[in-house]
């Protein structure tokens, strides 16, 4: 692929921040408040990045009749909002990879589909995460991922052209995305990827096993 990326784009949850603890801790409160057993941690791995509907599915194994998903959901979110950063954190390497992006003169962005509150709560804690030159929430825009259109809206807010950029993310929508803004995508495979995903059957540029390797990925592409 000849061409010179100019940007990067993050995923959040799973390929940033490690945000399972206190997410499965919100989804197991929940779960406690129907008299069901916590998550196992093999679910946590599995479905973190699939944000609430994902860990309370994994947990009830199917919803109830008589329970409504989207009910569920705002309890889990209170949740979660009252506990956002008790446990969370960075991946190994990503601060040291932002910093060495910057010093490239490659600019970074997020592109995450959690609700903008929740990102706006979180971020603050990361310092780092704040020189973010765009954050696009699954809020931001009428349309969330898969669709393609957060992508390309994040990269004309740095003013790059989207076939510039890269996105790295840790499920398969965070692929489709990429593909469909004809944006070259790397799954992080440090993130929530659990037995039963296949990424290398994700149609992605690659699967990538520590952070540091976008480096060589933003040198050679």
């Amino acid at each position: 692929m000849a061409m010179k990326i100019k940007a990067v784009l993050f995923d959040l949850d799973g390929t940033l921040l490690d945000t399972a603890p206190d997410m499965a801790n919100a989804a197991n409160r929940v779960l406690a408040d129907y008299d069901q057993p916590p998550l196992t941690q093999q679910q946590i791995q599995a479905n973190t990045s699939m944000g609430a509907k994902g860990l309370l599915t994994a947990g009830f194994g199917t919803i109830p009749d008589h329970l409504d998903i989207m009910t569920l959901r705002e309890e889990f979110l209170r949740y979660y909002e009252d506990n956002i950063c008790v446990n969370t954190s960075f991946y190994q390497g990503v601060t040291t990879l932002l910093a060495q992006l910057e010093a490239k003169g490659i600019q970074w962005g997020i592109m995450t589909n959690k609700p903008g509150f929740l990102t706006d709560m979180l971020l603050p804690f990361f310092p780092e995460l704040l020189r973010a030159q765009t954050v696009v929430c699954g809020d931001t825009l009428p349309v969330a991922k898969p669709h393609p259109e957060p992508l390309l809206h994040a990269s004309q807010q740095m003013g790059v052209d989207h076939r510039d950029c890269i996105y790295i993310g840790d499920i398969e929508k965070d692929m489709i995305a990429a593909k469909a803004a004809n944006m070259a995508g790397y799954v992080a495979g440090w993130g929530y990827i659990g037995d039963d995903h296949t990424p290398s059957d994700w149609h992605a540029q690659g699967v990538l096993s520590h952070p540091s390797e976008i480096l060589a990925v933003v040198g050679s592409e």
